[in-house]
């Protein structure tokens, strides 16, 4: 079998939860019976420790702001994860893609991914209620959860919905685009407005 479109739609989804790919994968191939799941994502301390960091994830995703840092500081984690599961794959199934061609593309898809996912929070970010951020969280989970159960069993199909998705969350960012200026305008504003508030009080306290 190839594993071109597990490893492209495993990238897609480690751009939006790397967490939940590890997690879903590895509970696939150790309770599902699932023989493209390499057995390393299906160790024990690899399945805890994906699932405290998916639990993490879940909260911090939905809370204004939270999840615009959180993506920050994921902007290289998910795409390395995205890269090591490909390359897993790849390894679990000599001949079908090499390690190095099936890293980079995972790599590179849930860098794409991710960048979307990032952008359209910020665009989010720029309404005033918590509401729409854990809508479009749950959206995301949810997405990432069918795309990867998809995968395990008809995995062209579960690709050619992963580029339908990325595709749309391009055109959308592209929309968004003067959102997300007003949103980092406004972010520059408050800073400004803090590090003023800052001064004033040092200069009033001497």
């Amino acid at each position: 079998m190839t594993i071109v479109p597990l490893v492209f739609t495993s990238g897609w989804a480690s751009g939006i939860n790397a967490y939940g790919v590890v997690m879903l994968l590895g509970l696939f191939g150790r309770y599902g019976g699932a023989a493209a799941v390499p057995p390393v994502l299906e160790r024990t301390d690899v399945l805890i420790a994906a699932t405290a960091l998916f639990v993490c994830e879940a909260v911090a995703d939905k809370i204004p702001y939270l999840d615009t840092f959180w993506d920050g500081i994921h902007t290289i984690i998910r795409p390395i994860a995205g890269a090591t599961v490909a390359a897993l794959l790849a390894s679990h199934h000599p001949g079908s893609l090499g390690e190095v061609a099936a890293g980079a593309m995972g790599g590179a898809t849930a860098l794409v991914s991710h960048a979307v996912k990032a952008s359209l929070r910020m665009a989010v970010n720029t309404s005033p209620e918590p509401a729409s951020n854990i809508t479009v969280s749950l959206l995301e989970d949810l997405a990432v959860a069918a795309v990867v159960t998809l995968a395990i069993f008809h995995p062209w199909a579960a690709a050619s919905v992963a580029a339908v998705l990325l595709v749309a969350g391009v055109v959308l960012v592209v929309l968004a685009v003067s959102r997300i200026r007003r949103y980092l305008q406004r972010r520059r504003e408050r800073a400004a407005a803090r590090a003023a508030a800052r001064a004033l009080r040092a200069v009033a306290s001497g």
